[in-house]
């Protein structure tokens, strides 16, 4: 039984950090749309767009390393990921982040309704999750608004 428990746990982190990278993406995806943007619309994607994103992906990781730690399984570094061509321009870097955002979202969606969190994690994991899910599920709406203003 406690190898199971073991291995049900080391796929909830698999998963955890398989959404982790997706919001990395995500991040880097908003990074270069802010870099293209003018300064109105930059601060505008940063204060409801990245920084929820980032919160998220601070949320992910720390919820990944805490529950790592607490069942003694191993942890593992996250690095920035890389966003793309820049020949995307910012609604296709815009586009792109809310796409990685949503298969994150959707990842930890199908491990949520799997019960492993409930099963073999505890409650600050499934605390971390529900709170990851909140911040990103926010993006695609957030976008879709910043994204019908652009040009105006």
């Amino acid at each position: 039984m406690a190898y199971a428990t073991a291995d049900a746990r080391q796929q909830l982190l698999d998963t955890l950090a398989q959404a982790i990278e997706e919001i990395a993406f995500a991040l880097a995806s908003l990074g270069e749309a802010y870099e293209l943007l003018d300064e109105q619309k930059a601060d505008e994607l940063e204060q409801e767009i990245f920084r929820p994103v980032q919160t998220a992906y601070g949320r992910a990781k720390r919820t990944h390393a805490e529950f790592a730690r607490r069942h003694d399984l191993p942890g593992r570094p996250f690095e920035p990921a890389a966003p793309g061509a820049p020949s995307q321009g910012v609604k296709g870097f815009i586009s792109s982040a809310v796409e990685a955002a949503g298969r994150a979202d959707g990842m930890l969606a199908t491990l949520q309704d799997s019960m492993l969190p409930i099963e073999v994690g505890d409650a600050e994991l499934r605390a971390g999750l529900e709170d990851v899910r909140r911040l990103i599920g926010e993006v695609p709406g957030q976008a879709r608004r910043l994204l019908r203003t652009l040009g105006r």
